[in-house]
């Protein structure tokens, strides 16, 4: 195994646990949602600064439907191909030896 492919594979580790852990931001931040939340709270706080400058550039290319905001699954599944896409660059550096 290359220098570049271990890099690779140390590297792949952390990011797809950062992504996992923004996707459960995320989950939070929709479950939040539904009820109404004291935006004083630090909580709610740290979840709005996390989440909102991405979602907030989705909202330009998402309406809501009826009244429900889509973009937080618009979200989830573009970090999901994401992960996807790294496991499968992965899979292939690996198997290029």
């Amino acid at each position: 195994m290359s220098l570049l492919t271990s890099f690779f594979l140390a590297l792949t580790r952390p990011i797809n646990l950062l992504l996992d852990a923004y996707i459960w931001i995320i989950i939070a931040r929709a479950l939040i949602s539904w009820v109404n939340p004291d935006p004083h709270n630090p909580v709610v706080r740290f979840l709005h600064r996390v989440t909102d400058p991405v979602l907030d550039r989705l909202r330009r290319f998402i309406p809501p439907i009826g009244g429900m905001d889509l973009t937080p699954i618009a979200l989830i599944l573009a970090i999901v191909f994401v992960q996807s896409f790294l496991s499968a660059m992965v899979q292939q550096a690996v198997g290029m030896r």
